[in-house]
């Protein structure tokens, strides 16, 4: 499985953006948990959000759980991140990650990623 992540851009502080995961794999990729990661600059990567692989489970972190929502169609081969109300400190390159075995919050339990697709937040 490939992941290719897409829907990053340039937007104003208080809009919305939906990335997307896709998976180059349709056979397996709706046995995956998949999750979202971001990481701003000079921070450490930080979890965001996970789905588990038919869609009934997710958890957030904390923070961004008012603001994010994490969903999938597997039909399509596709995980979602719907951000509301974005700040400024959302910058960031915005990862997708799989793993086999179940949604977990640390990266480490995710071994395949995607290439990232950069969201800027302008004040």
């Amino acid at each position: 499985v490939q992941l290719q992540a897409s829907g990053g851009g340039l937007v104003q502080a208080g809009d919305s953006l939906r990335l997307a995961c896709a998976a180059s794999s349709e056979r397996t990729y709706s046995r995956y948990a998949v999750g979202w990661f971001r990481q701003a600059p000079g921070k450490e990567r930080e979890f965001l959000a996970t789905i588990s692989w038919n869609g009934e489970s997710t958890y957030y972190s904390h923070p961004e759980k008012a603001r994010f929502t994490i969903s999938r169609d597997n039909a399509k081969n596709t995980v979602y991140l719907q951000m509301n109300s974005l700040k400024s400190e959302d910058t960031a390159i915005y990862y997708c990650a799989a793993n086999y075995h179940g949604y977990y919050s640390d990266s480490a339990a995710y071994n395949i990623w995607g290439q990232g697709t950069l969201v800027t937040v302008s004040s």
